[in-house]
């Protein structure tokens, strides 16, 4: 095999043949080992992967193998978000069915998924719109129907007109449909809705103990939340004699309507939007609490002490409103009241492609829930999509004419679709058993698999998906179906793909296809350049020159084993007898990268510093060899350690690599079999250290000295040292603190 370039393109496709024939990645449950459920949120099947989601998938699939190394047992699962808008809208445009399309697309983009070198376990593989997947989120409508939690009834929604749909409150930002940019409008409409509210305390109780979230996303699920204490009470209006307004006061940061009363009080001084409203109106703004110093601005929202507020002054804003509200309640003029910004989930939408409500109405008994063993109801095939006006499933008469389940009398099924979040509320516990037929998931593997331990994917979804999800699964366990309160235990919102100042899209044209990449230099250099560039949490800004930079690196390391291969086989595996001072700094370097990387993986996720730390060892390697300055048996030995420890190390970033230069060392088993590198005290331990010196407190020199110096002699050398001499002229050393190892602290007196 040439030694000159990494021959990508054939070891790629070589070692996903390899890993598929062996079923390397499938999993089954195992009580004896630690399991770790490592997932990234599924895509909606588009068509073409795009560098987003090489980013997003190639954190999961570090994290994935290097758990698997440590000794866990890894679900690492994928699958396909499958219904929704794009396949009607591909439908009308192309005239392809949305099944067709959306099936050819899950074909198209799971053989991209593969030659990314993805550790997935394909077995659990789920498509949300196959009806053996939704029956089971219909039967779940119908249980929640039961108990309340499900209802339908008549209200003012968010209507997107080019949608043609209603969409849920979290599904409008600043005022347009989040999928399409469309300026929402009000609908009266009667629709379905889950009752999210009914969860709102708990929903943010738990806020505070998911210390795996971002703080930023548990910020955005409280505010969106918005549990506000106050009162309800009349204020007269002004002019109208004998009129009055009930209105809800203090501590809520917004208004809306349909929040509390629909009439909140406003105080300018201590809320932006009210202040200029006021200042717009010439109303006086009167400030009511005291303004930290130094504060510059115009509303203050922070805490501190009331003014100008009676018998209030002097309180916390805190303690100001709860005596506030004793003091309405104690006159009998108001009521305490505890209001919530969330509204119910509105799940109805007014498209085909989604899964059915199982619903019917009947003459002689109303609204009628399917019956369990009637369900799936199925999704028709034979549906004219023309994307305007009411849901295509109202003109299929084979589906709208339906028995009723209470006297098999003729009823009318409902033809609303369920909102496609609902299929995503889920899906991580199909992933445990989905081939289960006869529940959502079998309870044992659910048991052991969930919470999902560590869950990858963007901020868009804070307040939609993660919410939702969240909601979903409290639901199931009060429905007996789960034990968990919570689906994620860690969750890491990686940071968007930047290209030109701007996010990938097609239409400002900086999109970099991830095929023509993996094509001209291979899957490990995409992963490498998307893992290395950036903090996985922070935007990655797309760099050419950083992506051949990541290539070159590859092949400096094809080409020093490949170069060295032959001899690495038959070299010793630990050096013996005692080092040379340059084996022992070398030995010291390598296990010093195994101890950097393995903190950078399991603190923070810093992949980025991670890779650093693996390129300075490979240039301290280079180094080694060229210098050869210790004796030939030991400079083997030590290449051998090193060699084999980067590609332990480098293996979860760049998995074709390091397994095709594993095999060349001669190993018959996959380099993910073996066990992750630790440090060893021993050759981590050095045997001289760097002392501070310091006189009166402030650093004057550095010492080397040897480790375990006695006291003493650190003390004798610091005092001599020529750095520290001059400033002990003309004083008296009037005592030496001797810190081992770190410190010599000499104080003086004048004489």
């Amino acid at each position: 095999m040439s030694s000159d370039r990494y021959p990508f393109r054939e070891i790629e496709a070589k070692w996903q043949g390899i890993w598929e024939a062996r079923n390397q990645f499938r999993v089954t449950e195992d009580p004896s080992k630690p399991k770790f459920y490592c997932l990234e949120m599924f895509p909606y099947p588009s068509g073409r992967i795009h560098m987003g989601h090489v980013r997003v998938y190639a954190i999961g699939d570090v994290l994935a193998r290097y758990k698997r190394m440590r000794g866990f047992n890894v679900l690492h699962p994928m699958g396909w978000d499958a219904f929704g808008l794009p396949a009607e809208n591909a439908a009308i445009e192309h005239g392809v069915h949305p099944a067709i399309w959306t099936y050819e697309n899950i074909d198209h983009m799971r053989a991209q998924l593969k030659k990314m070198g993805l550790s997935y376990d394909w077995d659990r593989e789920v498509a949300t719109c196959d009806p053996a997947y939704y029956k089971w989120e219909q039967l779940v409508f119908i249980k929640m129907l039961e108990r309340g939690l499900a209802y339908r009834k008549r209200s003012r929604v968010n209507w997107c007109p080019s949608c043609q749909t209603v969409l849920a409150n979290e599904q409008v930002e600043a005022g347009r449909c989040w999928r399409c940019d469309t300026e929402v409008t009000q609908k009266d409409v009667d629709g379905w809705f889950f009752k999210i509210t009914k969860y709102a305390d708990e929903l943010l109780e738990w806020c505070e103990r998911l210390p795996g979230w971002p703080e930023r996303v548990m910020t955005m699920q409280r505010n969106w939340i918005g549990r506000s204490e106050g009162a309800e009470f009349d204020l007269p209006v002004a002019g109208r004699a004998g009129l009055a307004a009930r209105v809800f006061t203090f501590i809520a940061d917004y208004v809306l309507m349909g929040y509390g009363t629909g009439a909140i009080m406003a105080v300018p001084g201590e809320d932006q939007r009210d202040w200029d409203f006021a200042a717009q109106h010439g109303l006086p703004i009167i400030e009511t609490v005291a303004r930290p110093a130094g504060f510059t601005g115009q509303a203050y929202t922070g805490d501190g002490v009331k003014i100008n507020s009676g018998f209030l002054d002097g309180l916390t804003v805190a303690e100001a409103t709860r005596k506030a509200i004793d003091w309405l309640v104690a006159r009998g003029l108001g009521e305490a009241r505890v209001n919530y910004r969330l509204r119910d989930w509105g799940i109805s939408r007014q498209r085909y492609w989604g899964a059915p409500i199982p619903v019917v109405y009947c003459d002689r008994h109303g609204m009628v829930p399917e019956k369990e063993e009637n369900l799936p109801v199925v999704l028709p095939r034979d549906v004219q999509i023309s994307g305007k006006g009411s849901s295509p499933l109202a003109e299929v008469a084979s589906f709208v004419n339906a028995k009723c389940p209470v006297c098999g009398g003729p009823a009318r099924r409902d033809t609303d679709t369920m909102d496609t979040f609902v299929e995503s509320s889920w899906y991580f516990l199909r992933y445990c058993s989905p081939r289960y037929d006869q529940g959502m998931f079998e309870r044992q593997a659910a048991e052991y698999w969930m919470p999902v331990d560590q869950y990858i994917g963007g901020i868009e979804h804070a307040v939609l998906h993660l919410l939702y999800a969240r909601f979903y699964t409290k639901v199931l366990r009060d429905l007996g179906l789960v034990k968990v309160d919570e689906p994620f235990l860690g969750l890491l919102s990686q940071g968007m793909v930047i290209k030109d100042g701007a996010k990938m899209s097609k239409s400002k044209g900086n999109v970099v296809d991830p095929d023509d990449l993996i094509r001209s230099l291979g899957a490990d250099t995409a992963r490498l350049f998307s893992l290395f560039a950036a903090p996985p949490e922070r935007d990655l800004d797309w760099n050419d020159h950083g992506v051949e930079g990541a290539s070159r690196f590859l092949n400096r390391v094809w080409r020093f084993v490949i170069g060295h291969a032959e001899e690495l086989r038959t070299a010793p595996r630990r050096a013996a007898g005692p080092l040379s001072e340059a084996g022992r700094a070398f030995r010291r370097t390598i296990h010093e990268t195994i101890a950097r990387v393995t903190t950078d993986i399991e603190n923070e996720f810093h992949f980025n510093t991670a890779i650093s730390a693996i390129m300075e060892m490979v240039n301290a390697l280079h180094a080694f060899d060229a210098a050869a300055a210790a004796p030939r048996e030991e400079r083997l030995a030590l290449t051998r350690e090193a060699v084999e420890t980067l590609l332990l190390l480098v293996g979860p970033f760049c998995p074709h690599i390091a397994e095709e230069l594993w095999s060349a060392l001669g190993h018959a088993e996959s380099v993910f079999a073996q066990r992750w590198p630790e440090e060893e005290p021993a050759a981590l331990a050095r045997d001289e250290v760097t002392v501070v010196v310091q006189v009166d407190g402030k650093v004057r020199s550095r010492l080397t000295v040897e480790v375990g110096a006695p006291d003493e002699r650190v003390r004798e050398r610091a005092l001599a040292d020529d750095k520290v001499r001059p400033w002990l002229a003309g004083r008296r050393v009037a005592r030496v603190v001797v810190i081992p190892g770190r410190l010599v602290n000499v104080v003086t007196r004048a004489d």
